[in-house]
């Protein structure tokens, strides 16, 4: 239920906003993988091996797309294919010791981006930030 003073189109026009300067002000810089790319990369790591029609699912992009992202990574060196036990025709993908690392190096880019934004915030307003974080992935997960 809404409070009395909140409307839920200007929290939905307001949040729109918010994401779309957000993601501009982290947004990658020079070489860094982008976010689908990145995004990609990370469940590969975390949910893999995967088949690429999975890994789509996953992600929710179609599937001419992800064969562009999986083209674009295993060109750098990021996943490998592999052999699918359970269906000879098919192939898994698999991160490579490079693709962890580009993880682990765009996530600490990225998060320090996000620090260096927050750091001027006060303790009070960081709480209430961190009080809106399971809504916002809720959202985000798409589970709401």
């Amino acid at each position: 239920m809404l409070m009395p003073d909140v409307n839920r189109d200007d929290v939905a026009e307001r949040l729109t906003l918010v994401i779309s300067r957000l993601s501009r002000r982290i947004r990658p810089v020079g070489d860094e993988l982008s976010h689908g790319v990145l995004s990609a990369l990370s469940s590969v790591k975390t949910a893999g091996p995967l088949r690429p029609s999975d890994l789509a699912r996953l992600e929710n992009v179609a599937a001419p797309t992800m064969t562009r992202i999986v083209a674009d990574l295993e060109n750098r060196g990021l996943i490998e294919r592999t052999a699918d036990p359970l269906d000879g025709r098919s192939f898994l993908l698999r991160a490579t010791p490079a693709g962890v690392g580009a993880v682990a190096q765009a996530r600490s880019s990225r998060t320090a981006r996000v620090l260096t934004m927050l750091a001027e915030q006060s303790d009070a307003d960081l709480a209430s930030l961190a009080r809106a974080l399971p809504v916002l992935e809720t959202v985000a997960a798409g589970r709401l």
